[in-house]
């Protein structure tokens, strides 16, 4: 493929089928690895339904899970896996914007680029 030609149908569906495919495994293994790790060091405690224990203030921001995950925290990572599986959509969608504009097709691109921002009106409401 040259610089002027763009995509084909198959490729742009191999591509988008291989990245959901990655965040869903990348997602999934850090999930269960997170909860290994919690359940290691906490597995032998006793739960206390009495009072009730929100998440860490950490654990409330972007930067915090992403600095607890790095520090092989497990609830961070646990929490960035979930992160990471709510992203992995939202990339598809950024993606076929991205190759529907390449192809010019303007509508596709336009209903892709209002999906996105539903998205992330919904993310950011929430």
């Amino acid at each position: 493929m040259n610089s002027n030609q763009a995509p084909s149908d198959e490729r742009i569906e191999r591509v988008i089928s291989r990245l959901l495919r990655t965040g869903l495994i990348m997602a999934s293994l850090l999930v269960l690895i997170g909860g290994v790790i919690y359940i290691y060091q906490h597995g032998g405690e006793l739960p206390q339904y009495s009072h009730f224990h929100g998440e860490p203030a950490e654990m409330k921001s972007l930067k915090g899970v992403v600095n607890a995950a790095l520090d092989l925290e497990s609830r961070g990572m646990i929490q960035f896996g979930l992160l990471l599986l709510i992203f992995t959509p939202i990339s598809r969608v950024i993606f076929a914007a991205i190759a529907f504009l390449s192809r010019k097709d303007y509508l596709y691109a336009g209903v892709s680029f209002f999906v996105l921002a539903v998205l992330i009106f919904n993310l950011v409401k929430a």
